[in-house]
């Protein structure tokens, strides 16, 4: 295959659906992304084969309700580690500690178990999309409360004029992103 461009195969699979949620919004859908089964295989194997080598490779993998769900829970099981789910408010059944952000309209709540991880523990946090960078930015508060290190945000795709982005790598947090979209 001569110029195959893994960050061009994924994007093509990627639905831009206008006008959704709101007037002049620009969603961005991975759901093409997984239901094609070699498409799927591409998206994760980008994700394993950059976390398999020992300096990259962390102890436990975080994903963000709900789509880091899907994408943490498989990277995490190819890499041989655990998985931990950093969830809405009000879904976890154990101790929790949580965090709140601001959303365009109001704001959100994210929770994770106390015995999620574990003082030191090195873990990459992984979700579908960075927009204004709340979410993943309330994971690493929630993760970093309990000890450990997140040693890297992962994604599909960024939206950078949303400044989500720059506003995690401000804070220190190296990103993997797979996808830029211009405009949101």
């Amino acid at each position: 295959m001569p110029n195959f461009s893994v960050n061009h195969y994924l994007r093509d699979h990627i639905r831009t659906v206008p006008d959704w949620p709101a007037p002049g919004v620009q969603f961005r859908d991975i759901t093409p992304l997984l239901q094609d089964a070699k498409v799927f295989r591409v998206l994760i194997d980008v994700f394993v084969h950059r976390y398999m080598d020992a300096e990259r490779r962390p102890d436990v993998v975080a994903g963000l309700d709900a789509r880091g769900f899907i994408l943490g829970a498989v990277v995490a099981y190819e890499l041989g580690v655990g998985f931990v789910p950093i969830r809405k408010k009000g879904k976890l059944p154990f101790t929790t500690v949580e965090e709140t952000y601001e959303l365009e309209y109001g704001s959100a709540t994210v929770e994770l178990h106390t015995d999620a991880v574990k003082p030191g523990q090195r873990v990459l946090l992984i979700d579908d999309l960075i927009a204004t960078g709340g979410t993943m930015m309330a994971g690493k508060k929630l993760l970093e409360k309990l000890g450990a290190e997140v040693m890297e945000g992962a994604v599909i795709v960024d939206l950078p004029e949303l400044g989500g982005s720059d506003k995690l790598r401000a804070t220190g947090l190296p990103l993997f992103t797979l996808v830029d979209f211009a405009g949101h």
